[in-house]
């Protein structure tokens, strides 16, 4: 009788998943709603007078907690590209929520169709881009030549994130070369992602912990979660964009 190998223990990519779509969503009460100036009808001071509610505080806390899920997301890119079958499907699939999500992005953040800022499916494909160019220069030209060019191409890449002002900029596509560049040196990779993530100021500091759940990957999958982020981005923006515009 074979000896069948025992589960590896650890936190699946659809638990990180789960988690990261939980601390996005408390991150955006935070920021569509609270940010705002209004919730239920009435405003901070309002809130703040009547059921003894700092609205300031309460959103700091929240966009706090949510500062976990970009870095978790960036994560599940990487390794989303290192095992697709199909880098040009997954390719094609970001951009379409790219166009998909624009919408429901403006009217939740800004109110209004404003395209001078992209979502961030925009940072996540431009990321993409950029890693499956630097595979190809990786298998193609080795040595310290190749290095220098896959680091030309993420530059490339954040210098045109931040131009089209996508979420998280520049650094968003910084940090998921990063991920990927480091993929095989697990505690430098969580090291560096730390410390880059904390240079953007102290308003990240709390992101570091999406390291913890991160650390304890066991690269597997877990339950089918494939359409769940994509989905659930545009459609929780815009219930949230009609939640303010009902009590509002």
């Amino acid at each position: 009788m074979a000896i069948q190998d025992k589960p590896k223990w650890g936190i699946s990519g659809s638990t990180l998943k789960i988690i990261a779509i939980i601390t996005m969503l408390i991150d955006h009460i935070g920021a569509a709603l609270l940010e705002q100036g209004f919730i239920f009808g009435m405003s901070q001071e309002q809130l703040k007078n009547k059921i003894g509610i700092d609205v300031q505080q309460l959103d700091i806390i929240l966009r706090m907690i949510g500062r976990v899920a970009f870095p978790i997301f960036c994560f599940l890119l990487v390794e989303g590209f290192l095992h697709t079958h199909n880098v040009k499907k997954y390719a094609l699939r970001l951009l379409a929520f790219c166009v998909i999500s624009e919408v429901p992005f403006d009217l939740a953040f800004f109110g209004r169709f404003n395209f001078r800022f992209q979502n961030v499916f925009f940072t996540l494909f431009l990321g993409l881009i950029v890693l499956i160019i630097s595979k190809k220069l990786e298998d193609k030209v080795k040595g310290i030549l190749g290095i220098v060019g896959q680091i030309l191409v993420m530059v490339i890449g954040a210098f045109l994130a931040e131009m089209l002002h996508t979420d998280y900029g520049a650094f968003g596509v910084y940090f998921i070369f990063i991920l990927y560049f480091l993929r095989n040196q697990k505690i430098f990779r969580t090291i560096m992602g730390c410390v880059s993530i904390l240079w953007q100021g102290a308003w990240e500091i709390t992101a570091p912990l999406a390291f913890i759940p991160i650390h304890f990957y066991n690269g597997k999958r877990g339950i089918n979660l494939k359409y769940i982020f994509y989905l659930f981005y545009p459609i929780h923006l815009m219930v949230l964009y009609m939640i303010r515009i009902l009590f509002h």
